[in-house]
């Protein structure tokens, strides 16, 4: 066995010639090796076993790189091979691949995309690639271990295109700004236009000028006159030095086996050039002269009939036509990017940082400020931020109080009020004070770099429309050229013929040669095909879309979701945090026992729901939920006195008379401060705001267990206190009936009370310490202003509405009933949402879901579309595939009416593509001539120049995109709610043909008629009491 020793003291062993393409790599971490001798025992064993190819230890690093089979062996018996000789092994998972994006120049066409996509795909090492057209762009996945960046590059100049390194800033807002680009185009153009406009002049104008007629029968040498000579000049450099990236790139793309626009170009104005030269050298092969060919009559133009008529002015500007519109196409490409540009523009290239005073910890005191580069900021700085000026990085206000414009960002027009403690978004403006703030997120770490990263990633996906292009272009280039010869032969047999004669002579203007005439038709079908506006068709719209809506905060991560978004007919939203605030507060609570008469108020206001007759005096009174969090006690007793109160039942054998509220929160708040549950720090919070617990009070907790969806559990000051649902504690055998005695009167009373809250919408938590039930917590989490408003325009676009959560059935349906949702999946444990979804899906719904926590990660993978609040985790928006800056849930509306807008244009810029080559192709090749009509070679050219412009601008239409206006209860509701036919008897026509929401549609109006009556109402009661007074 060959083994090399490695400098570090490891080494490497190896079998055969190496491993095949289909090995795989694994990284074990080694201890207990001492020596060199150490490791050739685990080389020399590892190595032996079949299955393994390579191996290289390293002594001081303590790791083993393994290559094996993995049809033959597996990590967990290599790992098994190590420890048997004596070490001890840990398999450590790696990243397998490695992802580089490139910036690609030279593409013209999706056939590009296709020959750069088949080239780079066959190289060694390479697993995935997708090259963006509109972008210029390639993400190209590889394995470092086989293939590298070098290698790729050189694949993709292999194919005839240029290659970079898309890395650092001002290179990547360069490349999408087209400047550098811009300026070379130009200057191709102008040098083209300034030779191929005489060519022009020559051929198409100065023949029917009579002061120029000399150049036309004057010969410089027998059968080549002064125009032809002059146009071979101004031709040949447009031909074969500016025309020249045509060749190069069609031969590049032959030689793979592949065409693409530049092969048409190419060979339409090789075959007009070299047309011309042939005719020039037969008529100075024949040695005649023009000027005996002509009969000119001085004075008058030089007759129609020309020896020798060229293509030279066909091939000059066609070229120039080409550049034209390519020049044309870069500009408009550049403003498909303008979202992305705008917010690269936000990022800061320098801050202000402070020097303070550190042996001043009472305030601030500034002791040096001083410019710095943004790329020196460090986390934990504190930065000096002047009105006018953007925040420099992500941070927390320390000091000042400003507003602040995050309209970029976010989509909202209101300056959002800041003070200390607030955090702040790199990128946005401050506007009316200066702030100190302490940098918490630099670099690529900052919300504005992961948009930017985002929406980059978003604009590089390939949507799966678009195949349909890249299946099209695969074809198209070849099937043009056989469709070109075909024309040629056709009108070749006719001219022969002499059936077209009549139409020869209009078209070849009295130069009647069958050649002339076919090939004239054979280079217009040539030049006037186009794949790229199939190509662009895609790319273009979903760069706008996904542009505008990280304008209007809504981060859509590619090209694949914006297509699935627009077919989305069923939303599933998650409860906590989504249709509601996600910040609960505890409003009610009640201990058994010596204090079971009554339930206590999270606030100070009484007032007397019932008759004390009618109710138990443990429930007599009910609170209003005013004051919480205030810190007020309550004198029960002086209340109950000043109620008249009935006395409480005498407590039975055996009840927890010691048990008091603050032992109750301290118990509590202690078990709960160990939890991340938004529930758990809305007890905590209560305890220390209301019941005066203090944090640093709270004891320490052992065995600690917190159960997804049912609650938590710890021992605390050598107490067993459960914290959760009814029914997980009832599954531990913790009952109601057990802590009340099997008093069947106030196990019902508690369960009526229980039932209220919860038809309230309220969650309600129950407590057990030593395995009896002591009370419960009653807490509210408030809905979202415009949850409401949102289900109603998504029921108006026909997208059904449904709810899922933990909560019990009672709670949730609640909840839903409070936003219009019907249909609730209730008591759902967080690892069982995604079969929610995939119950949906099963139904035959394309779903999305709606989340923000952690638990809502496996749902949002799950469905077809997953939208992750922008406020909730990581790990959700990490998993989601459009993000919520805002965490407004309208903008769920905004994005699936921005994909049904984006995905209309995607299909109109395909219609117009295919039309065009369906309909300019027929007309190039001339079957409309019998009716007068036919394409030019010159006006075929414009006409493919510009028809990839007629797809840009469809696309950017899209920038006139106005999001739907959803009015929140209290707002005047004048916007554009989506129109659908489900909704269509809620809309009106008015005068001028106007569409406008239905007066009753719009809650305002709705909330004042209602106040209408009810004032109505209260005025006759008044005015019936009014009568009986006078009566009495």
């Amino acid at each position: 066995m060959d083994r090399q020793r490695l400098m570090e003291g490891g080494g490497e062993s190896g079998k055969g010639a190496g491993p095949p393409s289909g090995y795989k790599k694994a990284v074990f971490g080694v201890s207990g090796m001492t020596c060199a001798s150490c490791v050739s025992i685990i080389e020399s064993c590892v190595g032996a076993r079949e299955g393994v190819y390579a191996i290289s230890v390293g002594l001081i690093q303590e790791r083993a790189e393994v290559k094996f089979d993995p049809t033959k062996v597996n990590e967990e018996q290599i790992a098994e091979e190590i420890e048997s000789v004596g070490f001890t092994a840990k398999h450590i998972p790696q990243a397998e691949h490695n992802t580089v994006r490139l910036n690609i120049s030279g593409m013209t066409c999706s056939s590009c995309v296709n020959i750069i996509e088949s080239s780079v795909s066959q190289a060694q090492g390479v697993v995935s690639v997708v090259v963006n057209l509109a972008t210029e762009t390639a993400q190209v996945v590889y394995d470092p271990d086989v293939s590298g960046s070098r290698d790729i590059i050189a694949c993709i100049e292999d194919v005839g295109f240029g290659a970079t390194l898309a890395d650092g800033k001002g290179d990547q807002t360069q490349k999408i700004d087209h400047k550098a680009e811009l300026a070379k185009m130009r200057r191709t153009l102008f040098i083209s236009i300034a030779f191929a406009f005489p060519v022009f002049l020559l051929g198409m104008v100065l023949h029917k000028v009579p002061a120029a007629s000399f150049l036309f029968y004057k010969d410089l040498v027998p059968g080549l006159n002064i125009a032809n000579f002059l146009m071979f000049i101004f031709t040949t450099p447009v031909q074969f030095g500016i025309g020249w990236k045509f060749y190069k790139n069609g031969y590049k793309a032959l030689k793979n086996r592949s065409a693409n626009m530049d092969v048409l170009i190419a060979l339409g104005t090789t075959c007009a050039y070299t047309y011309s030269i042939f005719v020039i050298l037969i008529a100075m092969s024949s040695g005649e002269h023009t000027m005996a060919n002509m009969q000119q009559v001085p004075g008058q133009p030089v007759p129609k009939a020309h020896p020798v008529h060229t293509f030279f002015d066909t091939s000059a500007m066609l070229i120039s036509f080409i550049l034209l519109g390519k020049y044309m196409e870069t500009i408009a490409k550049g403003k498909t990017s303008k979202a992305i540009r705008k917010l690269m523009s936000l990022q800061s290239t320098t801050a202000v940082l402070l020097s303070l005073d550190e042996n001043d910890t009472s305030e601030l005191h500034v002791v040096d400020e001083k410019e710095i580069d943004i790329d020196l900021v460090q986390r934990g700085d504190v930065l000096k931020v002047l009105p006018g000026s953007k925040f420099p990085t992500d941070g927390t206000v320390v000091h000042g109080r400003s507003t602040v414009d995050e309209s970029i960002l976010t989509g909202e027009s209101m300056a959002v009020p800041k003070t200390v403690g607030d955090k702040v978004i790199g990128g946005t403006i401050n506007q009316t004070g200066m702030l100190y703030m302490k940098a918490t997120r630099i670099g690529s770490e900052t919300g504005l770099a992961q948009i930017i990263r985002l929406v980059e990633q978003a604009q590089t996906e390939k949507a799966p429309i678009q195949g349909l292009a890249d299946r099209v272009s695969s074809f198209f280039v070849p099937l043009v050229v056989a469709l070109g010869v075909v024309t040629f032969f056709v009108w070749m047999g006719l001219a022969t013929s002499g059936v077209v004669d009549t139409y020869m002579d209009d078209i070849m203007g009295g130069h009647n040669s069958p050649f002339q005439f076919a090939l004239t038709f054979t280079i217009a079908v040539i030049v006037i095909a186009c794949p790229c506006a199939l190509g662009l068709a895609t790319p273009t719209a979903v760069m706008v879309g996904t542009g505008i809506g990280a304008q209007n905060g809504i981060l859509i991560k590619g090209g694949s979701q914006l297509e699935m978004a627009h077919k989305i007919s069923a939303v599933l939203f998650d409860k906590t945090g989504t249709l509601t605030t996600g910040k609960p507060t505890v409003t009610e609570w009640d201990i058994f026992g010596e204090f079971s008469e009554h339930i206590h108020q999270a606030s100070i206001a009484v007032t007397p729901t019932a008759s004390p007759a009618t109710l138990s005096p443990k429930y007599a009174y009910r609170g209003e939920d005013i004051g919480a969090g205030l810190g007020m006690a309550m004198d029960l007793g002086q209340m109950k006195a000043g109620m008249g109160v009935r006395p409480p039942p005498a407590k039975a054998p055996g009840a927890n008379a010691s048990m008091s509220p603050d032992m109750f929160f301290h118990l509590v708040a202690s078990a709960e401060n160990a939890s991340e549950h938004p529930l758990a720090s809305a007890v905590v919070k209560y305890a220390i705001d209301v019941h005066g617990v203090k944090r640093e009070s709270l004891s320490a907790t052992s065995e600690f267990m917190a159960v997804v969806g049912s609650g938590v559990k710890a021992v605390v000051d050598g107490h067993v206190v459960w914290i959760g649902n009814s029914r997980w504690l009832a599954e531990n055998n913790i009952t109601l009936a057990q802590a009340l005695h099997n008093n069947d009167e106030d196990v019902e009373l508690v369960q009526t009370r229980v039932a209220e809250l919860e038809n309230e919408g309220k969650t309600i938590v129950f407590v057990s310490v030593d395995g009896h039930l002591q009370g419960f917590l009653a807490i509210s989490d408030s809905i979202k202003p415009e949850a409401k408003a949102t289900v109603r325009a998504l029921r108006n676009m026909g997208i059904a509405s449904y709810m899922v959560t933990g909560d019990n059935k009672r709670t949730a349906k609640a909840v839903a009933s409070q936003v219009g949702i019907t249909d609730v999946f209730a008591e759902v444990l967080p690892s069982l949402k995604s079969k929610k979804v995939q119950e949906l899906r099963g139904k035959g719904h394309i779903v999305a879901m709606i989340g923000d926590g952690i638990n809502d990660s496996p749902a949002l993978a799950e469905a077809d579309v997953g939208v992750a609040i922008g406020a909730g985790t990581d790990i959700a928006i990490e998993a989601a595939n459009i993000v919520l800056v805002r965490s407004d849930l309208r903008d769920v509306v905004t994005a699936i009416d921005l994909s049904q807008k984006t995905f209309k244009r995607i299909r109109l810029n395909y219609l117009w593509a295919m039309l065009y080559n369906l309909l300019g192709i027929p007309l190039a090749a001339g079957v409309l001539v019998p009716a007068g009509v036919q394409i030019p070679p010159m006006l075929a050219g414009l006409a493919m120049a510009f028809s990839s412009l007629s797809v840009l601008a469809s696309s950017l239409h899209l920038k006139t995109y106005k999001k739907p206006i959803i009015g929140l209860p209290g707002e005047r509701n004048t916007g554009n709610v989506p129109f659908s036919p489900s909704n269509k008897s809620a809309w009106r026509h008015r005068r001028g043909s106007m569409l406008t929401p239905d007066l009753k549609s719009i809650p305002l109006l709705e909330m004042k008629a209602e106040k209408m009556s009810n004032l109505k109402e209260a005025l006759l009661n008044k005015r019936r009491d009014d009568d009986d007074d006078d009566d009495v």
